[in-house]
């Protein structure tokens, strides 16, 4: 049986983070192809092919829910969902009970030490940023947009992992597909809010064609985040969600548009 769901998941289409963490940590980066979404949420042409996974972005519910269907299949428990609110809030996703919830937790992180708990986080040009222990206790999946960046939910969340294992656990992270450095123009509210707390901040943003405007470094500001936190084993930022329109949903080049997912967990 779950040979069987192996093999179903290693149908769909994805990607797979290269990083050096135990065997016991499995993942998938879901694309935008491998369902039967359509339109706006299909392939870059429209096709009826788009693995959109968002119940709130507008696409048909059905489609939806086939699409979640065909993840589900392939992997060894529930999905625990989130509702992402931009936030700092970590939830501690333990027990099948939390991931098959009605209403799924307020929360933009969840981490976990159960095998087969599933953890997820659903982007479309924000950061999926994933962390492990290197020897395959506990797993991770943050939400980090912007305003989280700036919050402190990658702080929040190993925080949150090594009170679970203590404060020398040695912690992985593989930063996902989000929107790249030449793609993400801001206003100078969100320099400051990152340099308020951190002066040398200022090296990941460039000023841009206008003025009070610039270009923002994501993957470079994480970097920061984890690195203060003495997460220095980090892994992944290289690709653009804007910039490709074939594998990635984006709603800052779209605006309407799907979503893809960022899944891990433990095996025994």
């Amino acid at each position: 049986m779950r040979d069987a769901a192996s093999a179903r998941l290693a149908r769909l289409p994805g990607i797979a983070p290269d990083w050096s963490v135990s065997d016991h940590v499995q993942t998938l980066i879901t694309i935008r192809t491998g369902g039967v979404s359509a339109g706006d949420f299909g392939a870059a042409d429209g096709a009826a092919v788009g693995m959109n996974l968002g119940e709130h972005v507008g696409d048909d519910p059905a489609a939806v829910r086939e699409n979640r269907a065909r993840l589900q299949a392939g992997l060894p428990g529930p999905i625990c969902w989130l509702q992402q609110v931009h936030g700092v809030n970590v939830h501690q996703a333990d027990s099948a009970v939390s991931a098959q919830a009605l209403v799924p937790p307020t929360a933009d992180a969840a981490i976990t030490m159960q095998a087969g708990q599933v953890l997820a986080i659903m982007t479309a040009d924000c950061l999926p940023l994933l962390l492990a222990d290197k020897h395959g206790r506990i797993v991770g999946a943050v939400h980090a947009g912007w305003r989280g960046l700036a919050a402190g939910v990658v702080e929040a969340t190993v925080d949150a992992m090594r009170a679970r294992l203590g404060e020398d656990a040695e912690l992985a992270a593989w930063m996902g597909p989000a929107i790249g450095p030449a793609s993400f123009e801001v206003g100078q509210e969100v320099m400051e809010a990152f340099c308020e707390q951190d002066g040398q901040a200022s090296s990941a943003f460039i000023p841009g064609p206008a003025a009070g405007k610039y270009w923002a470094d994501l993957y470079a500001l994480a970097r920061r985040r984890l690195a203060a936190r003495g997460v220095t084993s980090v892994s992944g930022g290289e690709l653009c969600t804007v910039r490709d329109p074939a594998r990635f949903y984006s709603h800052r080049r779209d605006r309407r548009t799907g979503r893809m997912a960022s899944l891990i967990w433990l095996i025994a």
